[in-house]
């Protein structure tokens, strides 16, 4: 595990995918940064490749996360991602095993073990429990909790899938902070994952497909912010 990713809970991530990029992208990074910092607030953003750099610049508090990367040493592979050029980018992380973006237990653990090595935070992507179980032994900083079936659909995951999924890293490596994911539609979804006891959540559909994205990212952040406190204050 990367120990030099600063992150607190109660966090978010947002996942812009491919959806928007460049100048648009830079907007709404600059409107996640200034909320994130009105309600003190660590939140993870993964952007296109091409925009890590623009992002990494031109704000103070949101961490920069790539979508992907591959675990190829520096070198002949033409079209790969390398972890040396995502670090030098300004990225704090990585994402791995996304839905969309699928890879092998295998290929997660080289992954992992390349991202530690160049001093990047990985956070991985996992559907079951037994996924999670064995994600979790090969120690990322987060772990995202996610069902696939459930991804865009606007329907969050139930109690018992959050508590398990949190106590079963819990019992591998408390050190892992687990992000619950998956149909965070609004404001409420927010709130209510948090208070079933989760670290963080996260949205990609439900902020840009919004009517105003600018104020989902507000409502969403101001409602993890919320629940957080309620809950451990």
């Amino acid at each position: 595990m990367y120990k030099g990713l600063n992150i607190r809970p109660p966090y978010f991530e947002i996942g812009p995918k491919a959806y928007i990029y460049g100048e648009e992208m830079l907007k709404l990074a600059k409107v996640i940064d200034k909320t994130a910092m009105k309600y003190d607030l660590d939140v993870i953003v993964t952007p296109q490749y091409t925009d890590i750099k623009l992002l990494a610049d031109n704000t103070e508090r949101i961490f920069v996360f790539a979508q992907h990367m591959d675990y190829l040493p520096v070198g002949r592979g033409l079209g790969s991602v390398l972890p040396e050029a995502v670090k030098a980018a300004g990225a704090k992380g990585v994402m791995l095993n996304h839905a969309e973006k699928p890879l092998t237990m295998e290929e997660i653990e080289k992954t992992i073990k390349r991202a530690d090595e160049v001093g990047l935070g990985t956070i991985v992507c996992a559907d079951t429990v037994e996924d999670i179980k064995a994600i979790a032994k090969m120690s990322p900083n987060l772990i995202v909790a996610e069902p696939t079936e459930l991804i865009g659909t606007g329907k969050t995951s139930d109690s018992n899938y959050v508590i398990e999924t949190i106590e079963t890293v819990r019992e591998i490596n408390p050190e892992i902070m687990v992000l619950q994911g998956a149909g965070i539609s609004n404001g409420q979804d927010v709130y209510n994952t948090i208070k079933l006891g989760a670290q963080a959540t996260g949205s990609t559909s439900g902020i840009l497909k919004a009517d105003d994205p600018y104020a989902m990212v507000e409502e969403m952040l101001y409602n993890l912010r919320k629940a957080w406190d309620e809950l451990h204050k």
